[in-house]
């Protein structure tokens, strides 16, 4: 499959996620609901490979790298997106993830001493002022409410984001690390996706979360979308794209992610944005259209076949 084509769907796919979690809050806990989603999602990844015909166990070599990666991208990522959105405003938790056009690239210098490029820097200051300028006012009400000392931990929202985005950022570099020892994607994800559940389940028990059984239908749909679109499907082109063409051009899916959920909230919610919504959006196309046209950094290994995914996918 063309990787402008997983692009385009991973971008589609995670901007409609936002709505899609809304149907989940309620009377579970996010960890518990995040345990579900992930739960499933590997589920359905194993059974597709024991279908294929795949044997289901990975060595050791590539299983310690699928065990730190899924934490990461699974586990840890996800805790830290869900529970800094109790203090903060989900708009200021997109900016902070659209950092990752740096955090990407650093970790990508310092594990395999990939080069940064003065292009890498540029376009990726001109996606996190796109994203800004997005979500301006929603980000100014929550400062003049933080600054005003209103309810909630502000700055541990703000930690929690960031520390979410880093491990995100982790995730993607491993990803590297673990293509290296196993070139069957869907597996590894299976892999990873179970260990980040494991992680996220431990982290439920420790604060006492009871695994109630969801009820209502928007929950099961919300949470069908989630696992089978926003995890299997949506990750699956993700990490084939960094395979492909590196973690500095496929992180830019994170910066049309805010984009496609606002244009969705215009379509469906009729939300209607200013100048400055408007000049953030077209900056992020800017951003991202530049950054994928600059020439790509040398790849840190040789490149793995991945047909079994092109079929799969």
């Amino acid at each position: 499959m063309p990787s402008s084509i997983l692009f385009v769907a991973a971008c589609l796919i995670w901007g409609s996620t936002f709505w899609a979690i809304t149907l989940q809050l309620g009377d579970i806990a996010p960890a518990v609901s995040i345990v579900y989603r992930f739960a499933l999602a590997s589920s359905v990844l194993f059974g597709w490979c024991l279908l294929r015909g795949d044997k289901l166990r990975l060595s050791w070599a590539a299983q310690r790298w699928t065990i730190l990666q899924g934490c990461c991208s699974f586990g840890l990522s996800y805790i830290g997106t869900y529970f800094s959105e109790q203090y903060v405003v989900s708009a200021l938790v997109a900016v902070l993830f659209a950092l990752m056009v740096f955090w990407n690239p650093i970790l990508s210098r310092i594990a395999f001493g990939t080069p940064l490029t003065w292009r890498t820097w540029a376009a990726g200051i001109v996606a996190v002022g796109g994203v800004v300028l997005l979500f301006y006012h929603a980000i100014a009400e929550s400062l003049r409410d933080a600054l005003a000392g209103g309810e909630g931990h502000f700055i541990l929202g703000l930690l929690l984001a960031l520390g979410a985005t880093i491990a995100s950022s982790v995730g993607n570099t491993l990803v590297v690390k673990v293509r290296q020892h196993e070139s069957n994607v869907l597996l590894t994800m299976a892999w990873g996706m179970l260990w980040g559940t494991l992680l996220v389940a431990l982290f439920a028990l420790a604060r006492g979360d009871k695994f109630a059984m969801p009820t209502t239908v928007p929950y099961w749909g919300g949470l069908l979308y989630l696992s089978l679109f926003g995890s299997v499907i949506a990750f699956a082109c993700y990490f084939t794209l960094i395979d492909r063409i590196g973690t500095q051009k496929a992180v830019y899916i994170g910066v049309v992610t805010p984009v496609i959920s606002v244009l969705m909230s215009i379509r469906l919610e009729n939300y209607r944005p200013g100048w400055m919504e408007v000049a953030g959006m077209v900056v992020c196309i800017a951003s991202v259209a530049w950054a994928l046209r600059s020439p790509s950094a040398p790849a840190p290994r040789k490149t793995v076949e991945l047909e079994p995914l092109k079929k799969a996918v």
